[in-house]
């Protein structure tokens, strides 16, 4: 038996791996985050280890100049030989950054940290992101700017139950991360008021003291009128504003037009609800704001997360006891994947990559001269939109990522795909980008390697080997190292997890996310260690902010923010709005848990949920199918009819592929700051495709015209 930790969403949760006699056998331990709680995917997850549909060797194409054909069977040589042949000819021909890797949010710390010094060392190239930049970017970016650091929670998730008032603003973690809830219910239960924020009323929003029902895209707009309250009822931390912050005139200035009434035509909110929301947070004893991908994944992303900072300070929030600003990471490794190289600006410690003291500090650390380090490179969807053109990327590499499904306007990143020189998937089963990949790299599963992993506290967590991995199978560190020695570079690469984790502690030594304290060795003494951790005889910080913010003079600063209407909005043509989200049955792509019995049992087809004003509008019943539009493509669903969502929104969630892709409608508008996609805001319209035993259409739906 092994202690471990479940590989599905950022708690991280605790369990015991059974292996031996019959299949692997898991149950949930009294790790710190879940204390005996598991969700049904945890349940399961042990499902996935000896899964049939596991990849076993590598796959090449029959005729490798024809993408067509099907894929084939091939040994180690063989596949990277392709790859390494494909990277030399795209470098001579296009240079250096016409090969790239797309990485995950899912892999250990280890493989991120060596995907992206492979890509900057190995390829000396700038083309690399992943997916956390369509997770976490605009809330990252929102708290770098104005806390000085980006830590999703800055103070332990056992903290939510002593909190007095909290404000949770489009996240839904009774679906998305259900064993938190105990924390939630914890506070409840001792008396405290909770205000949820969300255009549906979740399972979370259906237990909270206030749910306030916004029109997806006017966050922003309701976060400025919450502050214009505060404000004008003399609700705001003077001293603690004067103390430990700077700015505050000017938002005080820009709020003065949010007035409650302008807020509730441009929200559906009403006044006495914002009052309310308030009041509660301000005459608590603690309180909280916490941000997820509701407010987070818009074209102003990254001010509607500052707007709800600024209410966090203006009130006083952030350092005190049982109180703050957070943000809830989603991905099993969001947090330190986004810390450790694999963001297209971005060096290991959360370093910046055009920092002249960061690129000397980490090329002393890889043993490379810092000129040898590219400039940065494009964000995620700018690197997709441009795959296979002169002047992207002509070979592209991907782990732990099915852009395929969760990339925005999947019918367009579809098309670049399958204009590369060469794709290279990494993956455990043949998901929707690996199926029309060139090359097709098996790598091992959670259980059969070691690594660490930063759940959404910022506490570093041990993956234990519990497995071998299959006897053609090979972690990601060996397949990196592998393919570093083709090209010449192997000196500077290592596949053992543990002496990556050292140099990853050197490298991000003296950085934002410092780690250069934490050993293997603590990580299982300790039940895991918080960053920033910079010697061994350091405890760790499980809370930030106590004393000081991590800037330059000690200050949090206040921006000003002003809200914009989506980059797309309703009309004529398509008069609904239409918002993505989870299923509690269900992670991110589905490409693991689409694959698991009882999960698919229980939510067996995608569901899009709508008002059943909305449905009699269009004669839709419920369980019907019905086909959702947007300016760059369709999708079916089956509709779930429900007076818990605004009359004029429509929830799809995302976890499903082919013709319920979702994200063959959303719209990859960027926000300017974190070039994050408009996911939660896009124009559609809704019609009903069939009945409720039209099964067929939802596998075998007719052919999609083209879209514009």
């Amino acid at each position: 038996m092994i202690d471990t930790h479940c590989p599905y969403c950022a708690l991280q949760c605790g369990i015991s791996l059974t292996t031996g006699d019959g299949p692997p056998r898991l149950a949930p331990t009294e790790f710190p985050v879940n204390r005996g709680g598991l969700c049904a995917k945890g349940w399961t997850a042990a499902d996935l280890l000896d899964h049939g549909d596991r990849l076993l060797s590598p796959l090449v194409r029959k005729d490798p100049a024809d993408r067509t054909s099907p894929l084939r069977p091939a040994g180690w040589d063989e596949a990277l030989d392709r790859v390494v042949d494909a990277i030399r000819t795209s470098q001579r021909r296009y240079g250096p950054d016409s090969v790239g890797a797309f990485g995950g949010g899912g892999l250990t710390n280890e493989k991120a940290y060596a995907l992206g010094k492979f890509v900057r060392v190995a390829l000396r190239s700038a083309s690399i992101d992943y997916n956390g930049r369509f997770c976490m970017s605009s809330a990252a970016t929102a708290s770098n700017r104005s806390l000085g650091i980006d830590r999703g929670l800055p103070f332990p998730l056992a903290d939510i139950a002593q909190a007095q008032a909290v404000l949770l603003v489009g996240a839904n973690p009774a679906d998305a991360l259900p064993p938190s809830m105990q924390y939630f219910d914890a506070g409840r239960a001792a008396g405290a008021r909770h205000v949820v924020v969300d255009p549906r009323r979740t399972t979370t929003a259906g237990g909270a003291h206030l749910h306030l029902q916004p029109l997806p895209g006017t966050d922003l707009a309701l976060a400025n009128g919450l502050l214009h309250v505060a404000i004008r009822e003399g609700l705001v931390d003077e001293t603690y504003v004067r103390d430990r912050t700077s700015g505050f005139d000017a938002v005080r200035a820009t709020v003065a037009s949010y007035w409650p009434d302008r807020v509730e035509r441009m929200t559906g909110v009403p006044e006495r609800d914002l009052r309310e929301t308030v009041r509660l947070l301000a005459t608590a004893t603690s309180a909280m704001v916490l941000t997820a991908r509701g407010a987070e994944q818009h074209s102003n992303g990254t001010d509607t997360a500052q707007a709800y900072l600024n209410l966090a300070l203006a009130l006083g929030l952030p350092g005190r006891p049982f109180s703050g600003y957070g943000t809830i990471t989603g991905q099993g490794n969001g947090q330190g994947g986004r810390e450790h190289g694999q963001k297209a600006d971005q060096l290991p410690g959360y370093r910046r990559l055009d920092d002249p003291a960061a690129r000397a500090h980490v090329a002393a650390v890889w043993g490379i001269d810092p000129d040898e380090l590219p400039r940065p490179g494009r964000s995620a969807w700018e690197m997709l939109d441009r795959l296979g053109t002169d002047d992207g990327v002509r070979v592209l590499l991907v782990l732990a990522s099915n852009i395929a499904v969760s990339a925005p306007h999947t019918n367009r990143v579809m098309d670049r795909l399958r204009a590369l020189d060469l794709l290279v998937v990494s993956d455990i089963f043949l998901s929707e980008t690996a199926a029309v990949a060139d090359v097709v790299l098996p790598t091992a599963q959670w259980a059969e390697e070691d690594g660490t992993m930063t759940n959404l506290e910022g506490r570093v967590i041990r993956r234990k080997r519990a497995l071998s991995p299959p006897p053609q199978v090979r972690t990601d560190l060996r397949m990196l190292a592998d393919l570093a020695g083709r090209l010449g570079r192997g000196r500077y690469f290592d596949d053992d997890p543990r002496r990556v984790f050292d140099e990853l502690r050197r490298a991000s030594a003296g950085g934002t996310a410092d780690y250069a304290g934490i050993t293997y060795e603590r990580i299982e003494a300790e039940q895991g260690v918080f960053w920033p951790c910079p010697s061994e005889d350091h405890p760790g910080t499980p809370r930030l902010f106590t004393d000081r913010f991590p800037t330059a003079d000690g200050r949090a600063r206040f921006f000003r923010v002003e809200h914009r209407d989506p980059a797309e909005m309703p009309d004529a043509d398509y008069p609904y709005v239409l918002t993505t989200g989870r299923n509690m049955q269900q992670y991110q792509s589905g490409n693991q848990t689409r694959r698991v019995g009882a999960l698919t049992m229980a939510l067996p087809d995608a569901r899009a949920e709508l008002h059943p004003d909305l449905a009699r509008r269009h004669g839709i019943a419920d369980n019907d199918v019905v086909e959702l539009r947007s300016r760059r493509g369709r999708a079916l669903f089956r509709a779930r009819l429900t007076d818990g969502i605004r009359r004029d929104t429509i929830f799809a969630p995302f976890h499903w592929a082919g013709s319920s892709a979702v994200n063959a409608l959303t719209d990859p508008t960027l926000d300017r700051h974190s070039r994050m996609p408009a996911f939660k805001s896009c124009a559609v319209s809704i019609a009903r495709a069939g009945g409720p035993d039209d099964t067929d259409l939802l596998t075998n739906p007719p052919p999609n015209p083209a879209s514009h």
